[in-house]
C-alpha cells in the first residue's frame, strides 16, 4: 500500500503549484510547509517557509552570512526547525495529511528535518511531498521505501499526476 507520495522533477515544472492545487481542491485535514521563493521585483532573492497554519520563516537568503550556503543563499536553519519541523510535529499527534515541499538540499542541513520527516514516513499519516531529483543517499532512502511511490512531474503530465494523486487522497 501507498501511504507517501513523493514528486519529483527539474526545478521549475510545477510540484509546489501541483501541491497547492490539490489542497484548494481536495478538503483534507493537513499538516506541513510549502517552500516559496522571496522576490525583489523580478530577483529571487531568497526562500520561506510558509506552513498550512500560516506561519512564515525564512529558509535561505542572499547576503545572509551563514556557514551553510547552497550556491548565493545563506541558509538559515532556526526557521526551517522552530517552524516547519514543529508544524509536521503537530501534525504527527493525529490522522492528518503530511505535506512537506520540500526535502531539499537546503532543507537536508537540518538533522531536525531529516528526523521529522523519516517519523513522518514511518507513521500512520500519509505524505505528500516533493523532493529533489538528485541523489542524496537521505532522499534514496525515502525514495526506495516501500510504502512509498515517487511520482517524476512534467509540464506534459500534470494533470494525469494530478488525478492520480487526487484519488491517492480519497483511498
Amino acid at each position: 500500500m501507498v501511504k507517501n507520495l513523493l514528486i519529483t522533477g527539474m526545478p521549475g515544472c510545477g510540484k509546489t503549484s501541483l501541491i497547492k492545487e490539490i489542497l484548494r481542491e481536495f478538503s483534507i485535514p493537513a499538516y506541513g510547509f510549502f517552500t516559496e521563493e522571496i522576490r525583489e521585483g523580478e530577483k529571487r532573492v531568497g526562500f520561506k517557509i510558509v506552513t498550512l497554519s500560516g506561519k512564515i520563516g525564512i529558509l535561505a537568503k542572499k547576503g545572509i552570512d551563514s556557514n551553510l550556503r547552497v550556491s548565493q543563499y545563506g541558509v538559515i536553519l532556526k526557521d526551517l526547525e522552530e517552524i516547519g519541523v514543529k508544524e509536521i510535529e503537530k501534525g504527527l499527534n493525529g490522522k492528518n495529511l503530511i505535506v512537506i515541499d520540500e526535502i531539499g538540499t537546503m532543507e537536508l542541513f537540518s538533522e531536525r528535518f531529516k528526523e521529522v520527516v523519516s517519523r513522518a514516513l514511518r507513521s500512520e499519516n500519509k505524505v505528500l511531498g516533493t523532493i529533489k531529483l538528485k541523489r542524496d543517499n537521505f532522499c534514496d532512502r525515502a525514495k526506495a521505501r516501500e510504502d512509498t511511490k515517487v511520482i517524476y512531474l512534467t509540464s506534459d503530465n500534470f494533470n494525469e499526476v494530478k488525478e492520480e494523486i487526487m484519488n491517492w487522497l480519497k483511498s
